[in-house]
């Protein structure tokens, strides 16, 4: 993946060049800005493959910068990777919301951080071939992998690309269940390195955006999650 831009946002000095250094070690272009407003200037500039954002930022944070850079038809498909030193699921939820593809938080491994980047441009890369897939018009719900969008009752919802894969994958399959493990390994290679909980926040922030139709996602105990029926 060497030659990939990748942009990085962070106002504290030290872990700008922290990530800067290991991710020129990679032979990555890197690019790095202190503020949302420089952020917003350098993504329409650049057009990076990726972006590293830091929640916490002065003026305007990074929830901000992400919603107005996903509401751009220019830049609403780089995606993002949330860096917060915030572990609360609540804040990780707010991240996922604002359109961030994944989240990383401080302090980080370098070598998590890596292997996350790599994870996230994987999966951008992939987009085209999950949208070959079929149709699945499901109760009120209509997902178009070819289209990459989702309505409900006539409405679009606007999911991230995890969200739409992690509701394509359970719905293709009404009824399965599938523990959280199965879940990372089909939506992101058996490489991940993730924990149960990293799932369980997801289906938190896609049920959030489901609304009426969260009820479809079932938890079952001690095992996963499934479709309903």
């Amino acid at each position: 993946m060497s030659g990939l831009s990748i942009l990085v946002v962070d106002d504290e000095r030290e872990i700008l060049d922290l990530i800067s250094y290991n991710l020129s070690r990679e032979r990555f272009l890197v690019h790095a800005v202190s503020c949302g407003e420089d952020a917003l200037t350098e993504t329409r500039r650049l057009k990076p493959d990726l972006i590293l954002l830091d929640l916490m930022l002065p003026g305007m944070d990074g929830i901000q910068v992400a919603r107005i850079l996903k509401r751009d038809p220019d830049t609403r498909e780089i995606p993002i990777i949330m860096i917060t030193a915030r572990s609360e699921e609540s804040d990780v939820v707010k991240g996922l919301d604002s359109g961030a593809d994944d989240y990383v938080t401080k302090p980080f491994s370098p070598r998590i951080l890596l292997s996350r980047i790599r994870s996230v441009i994987r999966r951008a890369r992939s987009t085209a071939e999950i949208k070959t897939g079929e149709s699945l018009r499901i109760h009120d719900l209509v997902i178009d992998p070819n289209k990459f969008k989702v309505f409900l009752n006539g409405e679009r919802l606007e999911l991230t690309y995890t969200e739409f894969q992690l509701l394509y994958f359970l719905a293709g399959r009404p009824g399965w269940v599938y523990s959280r493990y199965q879940i990372v390994d089909a939506l992101r290679g058996e490489d991940y390195p993730v924990t149960e909980r990293s799932v369980d926040v997801q289906i938190v922030g896609l049920r959030k955006k489901l609304g009426t139709a969260a009820k479809y996602i079932e938890t079952v105990r001690n095992v996963g999650y499934r479709f309903k029926e």
